[in-house]
């Protein structure tokens, strides 16, 4: 049995990535400070599946506060250790960054500075850091490897992600901590961030609201599986030197022939509203995971026609209070 200290455990990804562990046997502490960066009751909802689980602790921290972080981690860690610290709590989303951009400092950097400064103080060897492909920015080729230049982001949220995984880097060199960094590519499946489209495609055509698409629907997105996400971070667990490494999906989809898909789904025709195309946006991204599939042995498994129908029927079966998450706070 491990060890393992993970960041945002209420979280989309890290609510699964702490999931698959459980049941592999193996000790989990979860930190979280159950922010209001979406509804929280879908985080309220995610930890509740974990809470009671045999070999699960959950403590409410902010990591960008350097001395709460420290005595949690401290009264965690006692003579055991862990085997990684797995840093998957972040301030999401391009759009809102744009409107708060020192939140996303505050959490993605001196978040994520605090965390490996307790790993070079307790001699943890491990740390991975959920990165994005937001970094790649406006040009990047398609499919996009690892190699495409990622200074020249568009956001706000994408510089705290770079300038979070520039600090990783440093902290590799100067203290041999071995560092795993995953550009995540647009994840989805159920319980799905609420300011995602996913989750917006699958409650607003279930209860007749309007789809609020910004841009033609022209733009396609490289969606990706949480369940691929979290089995590809795990295996990074293992000693990997320094490494960035794409995870994402093997197909794409434009987001009018997405609308199309979930309205068969659903069997409800959706009501679209255009509005004009965010700057921060992205027009089209699509993972090269060369990469992953060589050092890790991975790739995406769940098609997207399976990964929408676990939303739809995940949404169903949760709809009297999914149907009341707030879809409107970003």
């Amino acid at each position: 049995m491990e060890r393992y200290f993970i960041t945002g455990v209420a979280g989309f990804i890290a609510a699964r990535v702490a999931e698959l562990l459980l049941d592999n046997g193996h000790e989990v502490i979860g930190v979280d400070n159950l922010n209001n960066a979406y509804d929280v009751r879908m985080k309220e909802y995610r930890l509740g599946r974990l809470v009671d689980r045999e070999r699960f602790d959950f403590f409410l921290t902010n990591i960008a506060d350097k001395k709460e972080l420290a005595a949690n981690f401290d009264k965690t860690s006692q003579d055991k250790g862990f085997d990684a610290v797995i840093n998957l709590a972040a301030r999401a989303g391009v759009r809102k960054s744009v409107e708060d951009p020192w939140m996303y400092l505050e959490t993605n950097i001196t978040g994520t500075l605090n965390l490996l400064e307790l790993c070079r103080q307790y001699t943890i060897k491990k740390f991975i850091l959920a990165s994005t492909s937001s970094v790649y920015g406006a040009n990047a080729p398609l499919p996009t490897s690892e190699e495409a230049r990622s200074d020249l982001p568009l956001q706000p949220y994408a510089a705290s992600k770079k300038g979070a995984e520039v600090l990783a880097y440093t902290y590799h060199y100067l203290y041999d901590i071995d560092v795993t960094i995953f550009r995540y590519f647009t994840v989805y499946g159920p319980a799905a961030r609420p300011d995602m489209i996913m989750f917006r495609l699958a409650q607003w055509i279930h209860e007749g609201r309007t789809i609020q698409l910004n841009g033609d629907g022209e733009q396609s997105r490289g969606f990706t599986y949480v369940d691929d996400i979290a089995r590809g971070t795990i295996l990074g667990l293992k000693p990997l030197d320094y490494q960035v490494i794409n995870l994402g999906g093997s197909e794409t989809i434009k987001i009018n022939d997405l609308i199309r898909m979930f309205e068969k789904k659903i069997g409800k025709q959706a009501d679209i509203v255009h509005h004009p195309i965010h700057p921060a946006d992205m027009k089209a991204n699509r993972a090269d995971v060369d990469k992953a599939e060589e050092l890790l042995g991975w790739q995406p498994q769940v098609r997207l026609e399976e990964g929408v129908s676990n939303l739809v029927s995940w949404y169903q079966v949760e709809r009297e209070w999914a149907s009341q998450i707030r879809t409107d706070m970003v």
